[in-house]
């Protein structure tokens, strides 16, 4: 997938779990199942969501923008989520649940 087919789907997390080897102690590891494909993603979510709390949880991805290793870690999609009051990360995610892997359009 080149630059050009970035697309963003929704996808249900399988499994969450901190990250503290990173220097940002928020940051969460996620392996999110798209329908036909599994993605792994490394996400600031630590502010306001409890990794045990997100297995099950749909969010939306970026994909197509390239994989980047984050402490020893290949994040291959981009977990979307906008500034909270406090200005740190929070989930965008959909109201009601939805097949995984559908588009964004």
């Amino acid at each position: 997938m080149s630059p050009l087919d970035t697309e963003v789907r929704v996808g249900t997390v399988e499994s969450a779990e901190p990250f503290p080897e990173t220097r940002k102690p928020e940051m969460v590891k996620l392996t999110i199942d798209l329908g036909d494909d599994t993605v792994q993603s490394a996400a600031q979510l630590g502010y306001h969501h409890d990794p045990d709390a997100l297995p099950g949880t749909q969010v939306l991805c970026a994909l197509g923008l390239g994989t980047v290793n984050i402490a020893g870690y290949e994040s291959e999609a981009l977990t979307l989520g906008v500034p909270g009051d406090d200005g740190n990360p929070v989930l965008v995610r959909p109201d009601d649940d939805v097949p995984a892997g559908g588009e964004l359009y």
